[in-house]
C-alpha cells in the first residue's frame, strides 16, 4: 500500500494554508499527534520531576515513554543511551567537550566538508583546546557525494575521532555511514553520526551502523524544537559529564542538563507516534522484510520509513526533472536518476543571473516557500565556490508534499527564469 497523500496531510494542521512548504531541511511542519501531546503535556502533566506528586509522576513517566520510543525509533539497545538536549548543536557542543577530555595533544579526528557546521566547528574548536590536529575529508564537487578515497587517507593518521553526516542538509546526498563506521574502527577512532537531515527521510539502526554516537532533532521530523543524542551506553557511563553536582552521575542524566524541556519531550512522543501510524497503515508490505529483526513499535517505524523513503524517491525524480527542465539552473550534487538511492529530495540549485534570496523572494510571492543561503554548511559552500555570491537555493520536499506541488513549483521557477532579472 502507498501513502494516501490526503489522509496523511491530513495530519499536519499547517498544510491548510494556502502555501507549498519546500522549506522542510529547516524544519518540518508538525504532525497534529505532536501537538496534542505538547498541549496535554502543559494542561495535565505540567511539573518537574522526581516530586513526590501525581503532575511529577505522570511527568516523568510521559519522559521514559518518549525516551524508550526514541530508543526504538534508533534501534538502540536500551532507552538509557537516547539523551535529550535543546538541539543537536547544543548536545554536540556539550558532549565534545566531555569526549575531547580523552584527547592527548597530536592526536588527530576527522571531519568532512560535506557535514552541516554543527558537526564540524564543536570538533575543531575541541581539537584547538586540546593541541590535536584535523584531518578534512574533501567531497567531489560534481555530484555531491563523499570522497572515499580522501576519507581512507585521513584514517591512515589513525585518528581519535571520525564526524561524519547520514545525509548533506544542503546536497541531499546520502554518506555510506555503515562503511564509514566499519573503516573508522578498524583505524581505532570513535564515530560520531550527524543523522539530523536523514532522520525524516529514511529508517534509522544505530546496531546495524555501528556508530558510537548519534544525533537528530525532532523538529526535523514532525515534531518541536528539540535534539536527540544516541550514545553507546559504556561510553556514556565513562565519560565525564560537565553538570551540576545533584545531577544524576549515570546516563542518560548526567548529560541532560538543567531542567528538561519536558513538553517538547512530550512532542517528540508525538512526532513518533505519528510514524508510528504511518509504519501501521502504509507500511505493511515491509514487515516480511524486518520482522524477524524488528517486534512491535520498532517494526512500525522501519515500515514508515521504508514506505516514506520509496514514496519520496519520486518526489526526487520530479524535482529533478523540473529543474532539468528549467533554463539556467545549475544542480548541485547527484542527478543520476539510477543513484537515487544515494540522495534524499533535497536539492540544491543556483539560477543564472538571479540571487539565490531574489528567487526565495520570487517564490514566496508564488506562495511557494524554499530556502537560501548557506544553511550552516558553510563548508560546502565555500568548496562550491558560491558563499560569497549569496550561496544556493534549497528545495526540499518531505513525504507530505505532493508531485502536483513539486511541478507547481517548477512552474513559478520557469516564470522567474524567463522573466527580466
Amino acid at each position: 500500500m502507498s501513502l494516501d497523500l490526503p489522509l496523511i496531510r491530513k495530519q499536519f494542521p499547517a498544510l491548510e494554508a494556502p502555501a507549498i512548504f519546500l522549506d522542510n531541511p529547516a524544519g518540518t511542519q508538525v504532525a497534529q499527534a505532536c501537538l496534542e501531546r505538547m498541549t496535554g503535556y502543559m494542561v495535565r502533566t505540567n511539573a518537574n520531576h522526581e516530586g513526590a506528586f501525581e503532575t511529577s509522576r505522570l511527568s516523568d513517566a510521559l519522559v521514559a515513554e518518549a525516551r524508550a520510543a526514541m530508543a526504538d525509533f534508533l534501534n538502540a539497545p536500551r532507552a538509557e543511551e537516547i539523551v535529550f538536549g535543546a538541539n543537536m548543536t547544543s548536545l554536540t557542543l556539550h558532549i565534545s567537550r566531555s569526549i575531547a577530555r580523552t584527547w592527548q595533544p597530536g592526536d588527530e579526528i576527522v571531519l568532512t566538508r560535506l557535514d552541516h557546521d554543527a558537526n564540524a566547528t564543536p570538533w575543531s574548536l575541541a581539537a584547538q583546546d586540546r593541541g590535536c590536529q584535523v584531518r578534512w575529508v574533501d567531497f567531489r564537487p560534481e555530484d555531491g557525494t563523499l570522497d572515499m578515497e580522501s576519507l581512507r587517507a585521513a584514517l591512515q593518521g589513525k585518528p581519535r575521532l571520525v564526524a561524519v553526516g547520514y545525509a548533506s542538509n544542503a546536497l541531499g546526498t546520502v554518506n555510506p555511514v555503515e562503511e564509514i563506521t566499519r573503516l573508522a574502527h578498524q583505524a581505532g577512532a570513535l564515530v560520531y553520526v550527524d543523522a539530523v537531515h536523514y532522520a525524516p527521510h529514511g529508517p534509522i539502526d544505530v546496531q546495524q551502523i555501528g556508530c558510537d554516537f548519534l544525533v537528530c532533532s525532532a523538529y526535523k521530523f514532525f515534531g518541536p524544537h528539540a535534539g536527540i543524542l544516541y550514545g553507546k551506553y559504556e561510553l556514556l557511563d565513562e565519560l565525564v559529564a560537565y553538570k551540576v553536582r545533584p545531577a544524576s552521575d549515570e546516563p542518560p542524566g548526567k548529560f541532560e542538563t538543567g531542567t528538561g524541556n519536558f513538553e517538547c519531550i512530550a512532542g517528540i512522543l508525538g512526532a513518533l507516534e505519528y510514524l508510528e501510524w504511518v509504519g501501521e497503515t502504509f507500511g505493511r508490505q515491509y514487515s516480511a522484510d524486518h520482522s524477524g529483526k524488528y517486534q512491535g513499535r520498532a517494526l512500525q517505524f522501519k515500515q514508515a520509513m521504508r514506505v516514506i523513503r520509496t514514496y519520496e524517491a519520486e518526489l526526487s525524480t520530479a524535482l529533478l526533472d523540473v529543474l532539468e527542465e528549467t533554463p539556467g539552473v545549475t544542480i548541485y550534487g547527484l542527478t543520476d536518476r539510477k543513484r537515487l538511492a544515494e540522495r534524499v529530495p533535497t536539492a540544491a540549485i543556483n539560477l543564472q543571473g538571479w540571487h539565490p534570496r531574489r528567487v526565495a523572494e520570487e517564490l514566496d510571492k508564488a506562495g511557494i516557500y524554499v530556502w537560501d543561503g548557506n544553511y550552516y554548511a558553510l563548508n560546502v559552500t565555500e568548496r562550491l565556490g558560491v558563499e560569497q555570491s549569496g550561496g544556493m537555493v534549497r528545495i526540499g520536499p518531505v513525504h507530505y508534499n505532493t508531485v502536483e506541488e513539486v511541478e507547481r513549483f517548477g512552474e513559478a521557477l520557469r516564470r522567474i527564469a524567463t522573466s527580466e532579472v
